[in-house]
C-alpha cells in the first residue's frame, strides 16, 4: 500500500500472467451459470449475510433482499470472457515481495471464469483498501483506476458493478 505504482503494476502482470493460461483442459468450470447457481444456492438456504455488503446494495435505493439481487442478476448476466480466473482477486490473496509476484492464496474458485469478476474484485480490493473502508488507514496516493491503465483496457462499468453485486451473495 506504501508504493502504489508497483503495486498496481505487479497486480496488472498477475492478472495477465492468469489470463496467459491456456484453459483447453481446466477441469474447473467457474462461468457465470456455475456461479449463478452456487448464488442461488447460498440464497435459498439462508447462507446471505446483507449485512456484510455494500452500503448501497439492500435498503433504500438498493435491492430489498439477496433473492430480488439474484433475480436481477440472472436476467442482466453480461457477455462472458473466458480465462483462467482467481475467483477472489483481492490484495490480500495476492503476494508481492521485492516488486514482483510471489504468489497467490485462496486458490478455491481458480477456474474457467470471465475475465471481468478478477477485474472487478480487485478494484473494489483497491477501492476499499485506499479509502479505509476495510483497514481503517487512507492511503490518498492509492488511485484504482490506475489498474485500467496498466492492463491497457477502459473500464466497462457494468461488468465490474455486476461482478461486485454477485459477490454480495458470497
Amino acid at each position: 500500500m506504501e508504493h502504489p505504482k508497483e503495486m498496481i503494476r505487479v497486480l496488472s502482470d498477475a492478472l495477465k500472467l492468469l489470463w496467459s493460461v491456456d484453459i483447453s483442459d481446466c477441469p474447473r468450470k467457474q462461468d457465470l451459470d456455475a456461479v449463478l447457481a452456487e448464488a442461488k444456492y447460498r440464497v435459498e438456504h439462508g447462507l446471505v449475510d446483507v449485512s456484510d455488503t455494500e452500503p448501497e446494495t439492500f435498503g433504500e435505493g438498493g435491492f430489498k433482499d439477496a433473492e430480488e439481487l439474484l433475480s436481477w442478476l440472472m436476467e442482466n448476466k453480461p457477455s462472458y470472457e473466458p480465462v483462467l480466473t482467481h475467483g477472489d482477486f483481492s490484495l490480500p490473496n495476492i503476494f508481492i515481495k521485492d516488486g514482483k509476484l510471489s504468489g497467490f492464496i485462496d486458490l478455491g474458485n481458480t477456474g474457467t471464469g470471465d475475465r471481468w469478476m478478477d477485474i472487478a474484485l480487485c478494484y473494489r480490493s483497491l477501492k476499499h483498501n485506499a479509502d479505509g473502508t476495510w483497514s481503517g488507514k487512507v492511503y490518498p496516493d492509492i488511485r484504482p483506476e490506475v489498474l485500467f491503465e496498466e492492463l491497457g483496457i477502459k473500464p466497462d462499468w457494468d461488468r465490474i458493478n455486476y461482478y461486485i453485486l454477485l459477490d454480495e451473495l458470497f
